[in-house]
Formats: C-alpha cells, sequence, structure tokens
C-alpha cells in the first residue's frame, strides 16, 4: 500500500528497493534484494568448520614467524655491530662549525 507522498527507487550501491515518503524526508521502507549467492543452511557447519582451519593456518604462520624474529633481530644487530666496528669513528660536521 503505497501513499501518494510515496515514491519508490532502487539503491545505487546495493541494489535494494528504497520507499521514500517525501513529506517526512525520510525512507520509510528498505527491501534487500534476493541474492543468488547465499549460502544455505545446511552448509553452515561446513564453512565454519573452513574458517576455522583457516584461522588455525594463519595463526601457526603467525606463531613460526613470531618464534624466528628473535633469530632474524639478533642477526640484523650483530650485522650492524660489526660494520659499526669496521668504520672509522669521525666528528660530525655541524652547520655551526660552517661559518
Amino acid at each position: 500500500m503505497a501513499l501518494k507522498s510515496e515514491f519508490s527507487t532502487t539503491c545505487p550501491c546495493c541494489d535494494a528497493t528504497l520507499v521514500i515518503d517525501v513529506n517526512l524526508r525520510r525512507i520509510v521502507r528498505h527491501e534487500t534484494p534476493v541474492r543468488g549467492d547465499r549460502p544455505e543452511l545446511s552448509d553452515a557447519q561446513r564453512i565454519l568448520t573452513e574458517a576455522a582451519a583457516r584461522r588455525e593456518a594463519v595463526f601457526q604462520e603467525s606463531f613460526a614467524a613470531e618464534k624466528t624474529r628473535g633469530d632474524a633481530l639478533s642477526k640484523r644487530f650483530e650485522e650492524a655491530l660489526r660494520q659499526a666496528n669496521t668504520e672509522p669513528i669521525t666528528k660530525p660536521t655541524r652547520d655551526f662549525d660552517l661559518d
């Protein structure tokens, strides 16, 4: 039942049907379109199991990267220390000294 002050239009973003009341200057109804890719309720357990496995794999990968992070940082520190020991110590030039 549409009033004379109402009109419907399609949302350009989500293709939903919007019913707008001109007098109220508001959306009075919103009807979402039926999606064809909506999963079935019978597939819910499989989808949840796959999502849990994906989360666990990402966690294990992150855990392994964090375990080796300390070794990588210590190697980088040793390399920087070795490089600092081989370079001669020089007095830095200041802008004040150039005048």
